[in-house]
């Protein structure tokens, strides 16, 4: 859905706001420009919907920057639906950075700031429309069929053990809930946002769930005789 979106005529007249080489004097010209977009939008009036304008035309840019980097997941889909794509992208992006104006604190250089919510606006709807009609499996019995197909003849009896001791500790001590995003997230390679809204929750939801059954999977694993050892600070 298309929000606070500048009128036409503002987004035609909208002033560039990055110089297209990074000299030192390029540099300055940046900032200064930068300062005065942000300056813009803690107007009222005219000054802050050119400002606003300003912003929109900025990050329509970086939204069809992430999106032609992110072409192979959108081989199949249009031009004119990219395009939609890029302006949900960028109106999100608008909406989330007038919502949180006042938290910026300089530092880094606001344009900078700025176009990092239209990179993740612009990196969802690509995972998500990627995804578009395609299953999630969240079925328990995915993890059988990884089980199943992993071990070789050549690999150690030691692996096989310890894929087996996972596959029990699955079923013994996660909740359903729990196996379904562990399954979907470590072993489907389901991206989180896509799952949090086929699943109507949040991605912080979904990390807190996966993060506890690492960690119940993990003692699983230990009392079993399987102590996983981790020097990454990361999961199971």
């Amino acid at each position: 859905m298309s929000v606070l979106v500048p009128p036409p005529t503002l987004r035609a007249s909208a002033r560039v706001y990055a110089a297209p080489r990074m000299t030192r004097a390029g540099g300055a010209t940046r900032d200064k420009a930068s300062q005065a977009l942000l300056h813009g939008l803690r107007q009222t009036g005219p000054a802050r919907d050119a400002a606003i304008g300003d912003l929109h035309a900025l990050l329509m840019r970086g939204a069809h920057h992430e999106l032609a980097r992110r072409a192979g997941q959108l081989a199949d889909v249009s031009r004119g639906e990219r395009d939609d794509l890029a302006t949900q992208a960028a109106d999100d992006a608008l909406a989330a950075i007038l919502a949180k104006l006042d938290t910026f604190r300089g530092a880094s250089r606001f344009t900078t700031w700025a176009y990092k919510f239209v990179l993740l606006e612009a990196g969802v709807k690509a995972r998500r429309r990627a995804w578009q009609g395609r299953e999630v499996a969240l079925e328990d019995q995915s993890w059988g069929q990884f089980a199943d197909r992993a071990p070789s003849p050549q690999e150690t009896l030691e692996d096989t053990e310890l894929l087996q001791a996972i596959g029990v500790a699955m079923e013994t001590d996660l909740t359903r809930h729990q196996r379904e995003v562990f399954v979907a997230l470590a072993l489907n390679a389901v991206p989180i946002d896509v799952l949090a809204e086929r699943l109507s929750t949040t991605r912080g939801a979904l990390y807190k769930t996966l993060h506890d059954a690492r960690r119940k999977l993990r003692a699983a694993l230990a009392r079993a005789g399987h102590p996983l050892h981790d020097h990454t600070g990361g999961g199971t």
